[in-house]
C-alpha cells in the first residue's frame, strides 16, 4: 500500500505531495513512539529521557536516518532507541516491558483517532461534492482523507513491527519478562547484533509482507468502528470499500 501512495498513478506534483505527506506522518509517528517510551519511564521514575531531552517533540532528536529511510520506503522502520536506566525501576524486568509497550500502544491510539479524522474528511468530501463546493475545497479534504489513511496504516505498521519478539524491539522486552533475569539481561546484551542482522535482512530484499496485511485488517476494522457513528452513515460504506481496494 505504501508504495502505491508514493509511486501510484497520478501527475508528479501528486506523486511529490503524496510523498510529502507520507514524511511527515514518519516524523509524527517515530516521534510520538519515542516519547511515549520516555514519559512512562520518567512516570516510573528513569529521569533519563528527560535528562538528555528526548521527552521533545523536535523530530530531530528522535529520528535515526537509516530508519526514517526505511520507514519511507519500505514501510517499516526505527527511531533512535530512548534510553532507558532500568535500575531506577523497582522491578527492573516490568519496567522494561511497561516502557516497551509504550510505543506500541502509542502507534495504535494515534492510528484509531487517525481512521475518525480519515472518516470526517472522507464524509465532508462527499457532502462537498453534494452541494457544488469548489475544486480546491474538494481537492483539499481529498488530500486530508489520504493523509489520514496513511497515518492510520503506516502507525499500525510500526506498532505491530516492533512488537515482533526479538531484541531490540519492544516485543521482546514485553516477552522476555517471563524469562529468568539472568538469562533476559544475556540475551539483551546482544541486541545491537540482532538488529544489524534483520538490517541486513531488509536491505537484501526480506519484506515483513504480513505487517502491511494486518495493518490494513485493523485500518479496516477502525474506520468500521468510527463508521457505528450515525452522522457517517451514509457515506462510511464507500469509505471502507475504498480502505479494503486499497491494502488487498
Amino acid at each position: 500500500m505504501l508504495y502505491q501512495i508514493i509511486y501510484g498513478s497520478g501527475s508528479f506534483l501528486d506523486k511529490l505531495l503524496n510523498f510529502i505527506l507520507i514524511a511527515v506522518t514518519v516524523l509524527i509517528s517515530l516521534t510520538v513512539h519515542e516519547i511515549a517510551h520516555g514519559w512512562v519511564a520518567y512516570k516510573m521514575g528513569d529521569p533519563t529521557a528527560r535528562n538528555l531531552g528526548r521527552l521533545s517533540l523536535d523530530p530531530r532528536k528522535h529520528l535515526d536516518p537509516v530508519g526514517t529511510l526505511m520507514m519511507l520506503f519500505v514501510g517499516v522502520g526505527f527511531a533512535k532507541p530512548v534510553p532507558i536506566n532500568s535500575r531506577y525501576f523497582k522491578k527492573p524486568k516490568l519496567g522494561m516491558a511497561l516502557t516497551a509497550a509504550a510505543g506500541p500502544i502509542a502507534n495504535f491510539l494515534m492510528a484509531f483517532f487517525g481512521a475518525g479524522f480519515y472518516l470526517l474528511f472522507f464524509k465532508l468530501g462527499v457532502m462537498s461534492l453534494i452541494s457544488g463546493g469548489s475544486g480546491f475545497i474538494i481537492r483539499f479534504l481529498t488530500i486530508m482523507r489520504s493523509f489520514f489513511l496513511s497515518f492510520c496504516w503506516l502507525n499500525i505498521s510500526l506498532g505491530f513491527f516492533n512488537l515482533i519478539p526479538v531484541p531490540p524491539f519492544d516485543g521482546s522486552r514485553i516477552l522476555f519478562i517471563f524469562l529468568p533475569e539472568k538469562l533476559y539481561f544475556g540475551i539483551m546484551k546482544y541486541e545491537r547484533y540482532i538488529m544489524l542482522a534483520i538490517l541486513l535482512l531488509l536491505v537484501t530484499g526480506a519484506r515483513f509482507s504480513f505487517i502491511s496485511t494486518i495493518a490494513g485488517f485493523f485500518t479496516e476494522r477502525f474506520v468500521s468502528f468510527w463508521s457505528l457513528i450515525p452522522w457517517f452513515n451514509d457515506s462510511s460504506p464507500y469509505a471502507i470499500f475504498e480502505v479494503a481496494s486499497m491494502w488487498r
